[in-house]
């Protein structure tokens, strides 16, 4: 009897397939949707996902605007800037960042939830966030995502 040798598979530039997908923001949960998306950029929802490789998706994610905060998040939750300068620190709530750039909110958010490294800085740029239906990227021909 011989042993069997089974080698893991592992992922890499060559063999990964990056896929299109978008998500509809409409009265989704700001932190339940970006844990997902913060995922399949990671592309842990595929059965080759490799730690130090980038095999995720790439996701557009529109109606950003219409995204909803549970509790009283709209009126308490503050988000903050610093701009390195002494006294330069500014706080806005979410109701606010909300109206002025809501595209802010999705990507700071799974910004967040992605590792703090190179990689995590490159999956960060596979993500779309636009106001509204429409966006630019038809003619990647993205697949609907549903949550």
């Amino acid at each position: 009897m011989s042993h069997l040798h089974f080698t893991t598979k592992h992922a890499n530039a060559a063999t990964v397939k990056h896929n299109w997908y978008v998500v509809d923001g409409t009265n989704q949960t700001v932190g339940r949707m970006c844990a997902k998306i913060a995922a399949i950029l990671r592309g842990k929802n595929k059965a080759y996902y490799t730690p130090h490789v980038d095999c995720g998706d790439y996701i557009i994610v529109t109606n950003c605007e219409k995204v909803v905060f549970t509790g009283n998040k709209l009126e308490e939750k503050l988000y903050d800037n610093f701009s390195g300068y002494p006294g330069g620190r500014k706080e806005e709530t979410a109701k606010n960042l909300l109206n002025r750039r809501p595209e802010v909110i999705i990507e700071r958010a799974v910004k967040g939830m992605l590792p703090k490294n190179r990689l995590g800085r490159k999956m960060v740029k596979k993500l779309f966030v636009y106001a509204g239906a429409e966006h630019p990227h038809g003619a990647q021909q993205p697949k609907e995502l549903k949550f």
